[in-house]
């Protein structure tokens, strides 16, 4: 069976942001940040033009989505132990045992993730990358899509979808 993708980093293909890591044991990292880097590569079929899809429209929408997330706290809001809400005054007030933080809400995307590993960042990613694609770009069949995100050089979290999961 032959097989087409496109892969795409860029170095425009980052953002830096905040968080804090809830380890398995329930304890919690520091806030604090990283300059995060993404990479993507998509599958799908090849067209008539010899393409997966074109580069220079693949690139926009995973801007898009790194520019969402960049200069923000990340809040993993289905986290159980955190608790979160928003004061009359437009502050996100934020509770995870002991720890308390307060800060402008325009300053933090909530994320409908459990935990702020580069791995749920992949997976939010790489969905919303999917789904941004399908709806713009209705003609072109994306069969498979793996979405890193690097926290520091050499670590990675991965996420991979392939249209075969959904048989």
């Amino acid at each position: 069976m032959e097989q087409w993708s496109i892969e795409i980093q860029k170095e425009y293909f980052k953002f830096s942001a905040a968080h804090f890591l809830i380890f398995p044991d329930g304890s919690a990292e520091r806030l604090h940040g990283h300059n995060y880097r993404v990479f993507c590569e998509l599958d799908g079929s090849l067209s008539e033009h010899g393409l997966v899809m074109d580069f220079k429209v693949v690139k926009p929408v995973v801007r898009e989505l790194v520019d969402r997330l960049d200069e923000h706290f990340l809040l993993p809001a289905e986290h159980p132990g955190i608790q979160w809400g928003e004061r009359d005054d437009g502050v996100l007030e934020l509770r995870y045992k002991d720890a308390y933080y307060a800060m402008p809400r325009e300053d933090v995307v909530v994320l409908p993730i459990n935990n702020s590993s580069s791995e749920n960042l992949a997976s939010w990613l790489g969905r919303e990358l999917r789904r941004e694609l399908e709806q713009r770009f209705p003609d072109v069949t994306i069969r498979g899509v793996r979405l890193a995100v690097e926290e520091t050089s050499g670590q990675r979290g991965v996420y991979r979808y392939t249209a075969d999961d959904e048989a």
